[in-house]
């Protein structure tokens, strides 16, 4: 089992840039697939970016291509969502989750453990 705990949102004028953190708690890290979702207000959660055990494989959704980048450290049991060129579009909750699996999925159902949550808003 493993707990995750989100950090890094606040406020930023389009155009900015947060970074946000993930941190892992639990034994083996390095097993988990690890995943970025966000939910806004009214919408169902949605797939953002995800990063397989051994950062090998990533996956971003379209909207976040070029502007947002998944990355993790295993000694440091930590992911991470550098996050560029925000839009107002990008406002909602960022939640982190992990799968114990090689597979980094984009399916929200996949993931088995989830953080609380970081409120990001993109003011335009």
């Amino acid at each position: 089992q493993v707990q995750l705990v989100e950090s890094g949102g606040g406020l930023v004028q389009a155009g900015g840039s947060l970074r946000l953190s993930c941190a892992a708690s639990g034994r083996s890290f390095s097993t988990y697939a690890m995943g970025w979702f966000r939910q806004a207000p009214g919408k169902e959660r949605e797939f953002v970016a995800a990063i397989s055990p051994g950062s090998s494989i990533t996956r971003y959704v379209d909207s976040v291509k070029g502007r947002f980048t998944i990355s993790r450290n295993n000694a440091k049991n930590a992911v991470y969502l550098q996050m560029t060129r925000l839009k107002s579009d990008d406002t909602a909750v960022y939640y982190c989750g992990a799968r114990q699996s090689g597979d980094p999925s984009q399916s929200v159902s996949a993931y088995a453990y989830w953080g609380q949550g970081t409120q990001v808003t993109v003011s335009s």
